[in-house]
């Protein structure tokens, strides 16, 4: 599986709605799209659970490069560009996957993200990620990482803004949730 996401920083006077209209416009144009396990239509908007900007930050989750290469170069990926102009995708790959179909009903995803430190050997370093990431009680999540950089991101799936008020992070609205066909 491979992660992307690309995230527009949007002017702090921009109006919101407009991207709430593309995405509830447009946002079904993704759906059961090619090898997509799922999109996340996100977005920040400054002000909102302690956000410093308005942004749209669309995350991916390809079950491998065909829907991926399919999306960047067959024409999909043309509208971000003609909208926002050219974005820097950002690729990531997940290490630790515990969602299921019920993402669909959040509301919210919160991201931290961490640095993997140099270590001697990366030998159980999935099982150390998972020990040391903070447990939100009931909720799904992802972990990505990024051996260019050597960090990882979690992202959470929440309901309740509650659940992550003591942890640093970012909040984002989920817009629309676009996703593989479900077998029968």
């Amino acid at each position: 599986m491979i992660a992307t996401q690309y995230k527009i920083i949007l002017p702090s006077n921009y109006d919101m709605n407009i991207i709430k209209d593309r995405v509830k416009n447009n946002g079904h144009k993704t759906d059961e799209f090619d090898d997509l396990k799922f999109k996340l239509y996100l977005i920040t908007e400054k002000g909102e659970n302690n956000n410093l900007q308005n942004s749209y930050c669309p995350l991916y989750l390809w079950k491998d490069s065909n829907g991926l290469n399919k999306f960047l170069f067959n024409g999909f990926y043309d509208n971000i560009i003609t909208s926002f102009g050219w974005q820097q995708v950002n690729v990531g790959i997940p290490l630790i996957d515990t969602t299921t179909y019920k993402i669909k009903e959040t509301k919210y995803l919160f991201e931290i993200t961490r640095e993997i430190e140099p270590q001697e050997s990366l030998n159980n370093l999935k099982d150390k990620i998972g020990k040391d990431i903070p447990k939100i009680d009931n909720t799904e999540y992802i972990v990505i990482y990024n051996p260019d950089n050597w960090k990882y991101i979690v992202f959470y799936f929440i309901d309740d803004l509650i659940k992550v008020k003591a942890e640093k992070g970012v909040i984002y609205n989920i817009l629309h949730i676009s996703q593989e066909k479900l077998s029968q």
